[in-house]
């Protein structure tokens, strides 16, 4: 099995304070932003707070990892330090879930590349001999053809610099939004529910999605060149993060009202310069950051061959050959980008930010042996991401079951 699921991120022996956030930031930014106002919108105005907690509990539990990692000096992954709380097992099952949540998100960019060129190209279609491939489906498979140079690239070192585009990327989207709601003749003028209380477990879950990246926390706490400043970078990475999901939910529901459309780049006139910048611009992710995903994924299931096997570019290229085709026949009968984002937040992200980081401080720290406020605190956010998780993975496929 490999020793580490690494998730974009530009790494370096002693990274000073900006480059240490700035790596933060970019792990946890990502394409969940553009579903950010349809969550609002399912979950209403007072779900906002409920964004806000999660983003409190998210940083809190990267401090949780810190101090495991504090413990013991050889830990130096999310899986050190399932292994050292919960044995070899437990590194196993991580392992597989991490593996899975990083798959999972690499269909979803698939189905965020195609929505989006579908957007700017709504005639497009593929015709081989007598069959006919129109609409979305027909830029599932052209994603696959652009994306698949970088199947070609083996070294994580190489792909993680372009990954360093991910900030700027979402930056640049939040900004043309921004624009084509105060510029582009749409306005803010749309006033939304209060609160929806059926649409809150798919809410959550997408708010859950957008602080998914705790798998790397340990490789960012690893490259500081000053560690004690470490709790500084997770507060400035998630102010960072926490303000950015905060404009673009607010503004994006302010536009479009309950006529959101799952992804808000789908909702933007496209005769606008700003909202051509924003649409082309969430065109780069999936690009820049598929082979990011499945790298990961390809190297978990190299390191279960034999010694053989696993060296062989031939094996690493028909891995991650496979890996493309199997995700891309996903997204082409799954078109749902929403609910696989919802289901990925309730049950993949709940586990790696929320659960997993309690349950591994208070084994490693010994906490659970009397009742203390750190006690409490973990199994409070034990009890809460228990429980969103539940309630989101069952509404996702509820909400999955009706579409169908």
């Amino acid at each position: 099995m490999s020793n580490e699921l690494r998730t974009p991120l530009t790494q370096s022996r002693g990274s000073s304070f900006l480059k240490a956030c700035f790596n933060g930031t970019n792990a946890f930014l990502g394409a969940g932003l553009v579903t950010l106002p349809y969550a609002l919108s399912r979950g209403g105005w007072l779900s906002l707070v409920l964004l806000f907690l999660i983003s409190i509990i998210t940083f809190y539990t990267a401090i949780l990892l810190k101090k495991c990692m504090d413990s013991d000096p050889s830990i130096t992954s999310y899986l050190d330090i399932a292994e050292r709380a919960f044995g070899k097992t437990a590194r196993i099952i991580v392992l597989i879930i991490l593996s899975t949540e990083l798959y999972l998100v690499a269909v979803g960019l698939i189905i965020l590349e195609s929505d989006s060129l579908y957007k700017l190209f709504p005639k497009f279609g593929i015709k081989l001999g007598s069959l006919l491939i129109c609409g979305r489906q027909s830029f599932v498979l052209v994603t696959a053809l652009i994306i698949l140079p970088t199947m070609l690239i083996t070294e994580m070192s190489i792909l993680s610099y372009v990954s360093a585009t991910g900030v700027f990327c979402c930056l640049i989207i939040v900004g043309s939004i921004v624009c084509v709601g105060a510029f582009g003749g749409v306005g803010y003028h749309a006033s939304g529910d209060l609160l929806n209380a059926g649409g809150l477990p798919t809410a959550v879950s997408l708010y859950i999605f957008c602080f998914a990246g705790h798998a790397i926390i340990p490789s960012i706490y690893i490259s500081m060149r000053d560690k004690n400043q470490f709790s500084k970078v997770v507060f400035f990475s998630f102010l960072l993060i926490t303000i950015t999901c905060m404009v673009t939910a607010v503004t994006g529901y302010l536009m479009y009202g309950d006529g959101v459309e799952s992804q808000i780049t789908l909702n933007l006139p496209t005769t606008e310069v700003s909202a051509r910048v924003a649409i082309y611009t969430i065109l780069l992710i999936p690009i820049a950051r598929y082979a990011l995903m499945v790298t990961p994924v390809a190297n978990a299931i190299e390191g279960g061959l034999s010694e053989d096997y696993k060296n062989w570019r031939s094996v690493k290229l028909l891995i991650r050959m496979a890996l493309l085709v199997s995700s891309t026949a996903v997204a082409y009968v799954f078109p749902y980008y929403e609910t696989l984002m919802a289901i990925v937040g309730s049950l993949f992200t709940v586990s790696v930010s929320f659960v997993l980081p309690c349950m591994c401080y208070l084994k490693l720290s010994a906490c659970y042996r009397s009742w203390n406020y750190k006690l409490l605190g973990s199994v409070g956010i034990i009890a809460f991401g228990t429980l969103v998780g539940v309630l989101g993975t069952y509404s996702s496929i509820a909400e999955l079951v009706q579409e169908y």
